[in-house]
């Protein structure tokens, strides 16, 4: 059984129903059983400081992944592997679904999966890499349907 928690850390008015269907429906898709992980909501400040306590980078980002298993071996505890936290950008969010011309469920699903994939240990620092998680992400936003 897969456990996690959705917080919204804002006073922005966040579907959380939607979320958790994109992330049932993405856990279910890529057979993932037994793994532990939270998504939070945040506004630009913590975004912010987030991004430049940890990654050094002094400026507002969409979405911050914290993986537990990065670089290491899976860390497989009796109740499943423990994942990471995944921190969304809220205002972040919904200027880059209007900038795109998509919705604001298309935004956070890939916000999400997004998140979630570097959770699991895809990265794009390399053209192969980025090939890979950007097709994985398609694949699982446009299952769902949520296309482009």
């Amino acid at each position: 059984m897969n456990n996690y928690e959705v917080f919204n850390e804002t006073d922005e008015n966040i579907d959380i129903d939607e979320e958790k269907k994109i992330i049932d429906f993405a856990l279910k898709h890529e057979n993932l059983n037994n793994v532990t992980f939270n998504v939070i909501f945040v506004d630009s400040d913590k975004i912010t400081k987030l991004n430049r306590d940890y990654r050094g980078i002094d400026r507002e980002t969409d979405v911050i992944s914290f993986a537990l298993e990065d670089g290491e071996a899976n860390i497989n505890f009796e109740f499943g592997r423990l994942l990471g936290d995944i921190y969304i950008c809220v205002p972040k969010m919904k200027a880059q679904a209007q900038e795109y011309g998509h919705s604001l469920d298309r935004e956070m699903g890939f916000l999400t999966i997004h998140g979630l994939l570097h959770l699991l240990g895809y990265d794009h620092m390399t053209k192969d890499e980025e090939k890979i998680m950007f097709a994985k992400q398609e694949e699982i936003l446009n299952a769902y349907g949520l296309k482009r």
